[in-house]
């Protein structure tokens, strides 16, 4: 199954179930070559579901020194799916190294 890492609103029970129709089971996680910035969201479906109008995202920096604090799941190629049709323009999915070795797929900054 993907692993799917998330430092923002994925994690959010109320997220997930509308987003997945289940709650995640997932585990800290650090994600390496990276630093947080935040986002306007303007997108009526993604501001109801999360209840929040500024989201994180993730910038890339090359540094390995760097890394980001989140978790990571578990999921179906079909909820990955659902991610991405949860997440607006301004994040694109890419294949990210964790602090344990692991890759898992990320939302950064398109």
């Amino acid at each position: 199954m993907p692993l799917l890492f998330s430092y923002g609103t994925l994690r959010d029970p109320a997220v997930q179930r509308s987003t997945f129709g289940r709650e995640l089971n997932g585990r800290g996680a650090r994600v390496t070559g990276f630093r947080l910035e935040s986002v306007e969201i303007t997108d009526p479906h993604v501001l109801k579901v999360s209840g929040e109008t500024h989201h994180p995202i993730l910038v890339a920096t090359g540094d390995p020194a760097d890394g980001v604090d989140g978790a990571v799941f578990e999921v179906t190629e079909a909820e990955l799916q659902r991610s991405d049709d949860y997440e607006v323009d301004d994040y694109q999915r890419v294949a990210a190294p964790l602090a344990t070795g692991e890759s898992a797929w990320v939302y950064v900054a398109a």
